[in-house]
């Protein structure tokens, strides 16, 4: 393996992302090599303390590019992508982290969102025997269904499916674009903001997000629905799709359905529910479902290691199971780039004391 890092231009000099910010420079090596798995704002930051404590590190990651989410889904006026880069450049050539990309490390039989770009695989059992000890932050590249006729059309793509392909455009790393046309985007979360925001940069006709309350209750809150608006959006509340209606393969029209808000739900906030009668249809091109992702441990059925039906747990080490922590929204759920960071850095602190006090290995 080795570094195969992409960087096919200049990086110009910007305020870095800087993820070894605990040291000025390299510090002698004490011997150990920790690998972790996932390249994302966890594992980066995890691999900045590491190096800093001396230890050899080699990042494993199924994309053509590290970053995680900051490169192929989040827009690049939240999170420059030189800023990010920059700061993984400044990881192998100052610190001497190995990046192998376009890796998937697994145990057991499992397919994930975007694992159709890595090239190799590499058993997760096997690779935590070649390193005192390997932490697994592999994310959220799950996304949940709606459970609808006509989902599984061809122009019908998850959150993360639909920024990951307009990303990869945008970076040259995929030659086949998309005519996006109309687009409806569902959800009202960061991540139909962003599908909504490139949707715009990438060139849509026009771009509609649909969220089933109203925008006093939308997760990324009411300011980013009026700057979406100030750029053009229309934002249809309390209004919630019901089925696609698909001809050749291809969603034509999207039917809707009005909602009102009831009691409160677990969440505390208020219940949509639908208004009998109350269906209106939409011609679309293109739709973005954007209603939430789920963690996505390496892990699969076939896989002798962990039973994960009740979710990846770790201990308040962090630690998995024997040489194998997790850290990050691998564990957590999704959350912000910043408790990502924070994660990976507590994650690797414990890693750094449990290998000092001889408790690995």
């Amino acid at each position: 393996m080795g570094n195969n890092l992409l960087f096919h231009r200049p990086i110009p000099r910007l305020i870095a992302l800087k993820f070894a910010f605990l040291c000025r420079e390299r510090r002698s090596s004490n011997g150990i090599r920790v690998a972790i798995v996932g390249a994302g704002a966890t594992g980066l930051s995890a691999a900045g303390y590491l190096v800093c404590r001396g230890y050899e590190v080699d990042l494993y990651d199924k994309l053509p590019l590290p970053g995680g989410l900051m490169t192929f889904a989040i827009p690049k006026h939240r999170i420059p992508l030189e800023e990010v880069m920059e700061g993984v450049e400044d990881l192998r050539r100052n610190f001497g982290v190995e990046f192998n990309l376009s890796v998937k490390v697994s145990c057991g039989d499992g397919i994930d969102e975007c694992d159709d770009l890595a090239k190799g695989r590499i058993d997760l059992q096997e690779l935590s025997g070649d390193y005192k000890a390997l932490l697994v932050a592999t994310g959220t590249w799950k996304s949940r269904k709606l459970g609808l006729e006509g989902e599984d059309a061809r122009n019908v793509y998850t959150a993360i499916d639909y920024l990951r392909k307009l990303h990869l455009r945008i970076l040259g790393l995929e030659g086949e674009g998309m005519r996006l046309g109309r687009v409806l985007v569902i959800g009202g979360g960061l991540s139909a903001i962003d599908a909504a925001d490139e949707s715009i940069n990438y060139g849509a006709d026009e771009v509609l997000l649909v969220y089933r309350r109203t925008r006093k209750e939308a997760p990324a809150g009411e300011w980013e629905m009026r700057r979406l608006e100030e750029r053009g959006v229309k934002i249809l509340e309390l209004a919630s799709p019901k089925r696609f209606i698909v001809e050749n393969g291809l969603v034509k029209f999207v039917e809707l359905q009005r909602m009102m808000l009831s009691e409160p739900d677990e969440t505390g906030r208020p219940r949509p529910v639908p208004i009998e009668g109350s269906e209106f249809s939409i011609e679309v091109d293109t739709v973005g479902k954007a209603i939430g992702e789920v963690p996505t441990p390496p892990i699969y059925s076939g896989c002798n290691l962990l039973n994960l039906s009740d979710g990846l747990k770790v201990d308040q080490d962090f630690r998995l199971i024997g040489n194998i922590f997790a850290a990050g929204d691998v564990v957590t759920g999704p959350s912000k780039i910043g408790r990502a960071v924070k994660q990976g850095l507590q994650a690797a602190r414990k890693m750094d004391e449990l290998i000092s006090k001889g408790k690995i290995g």
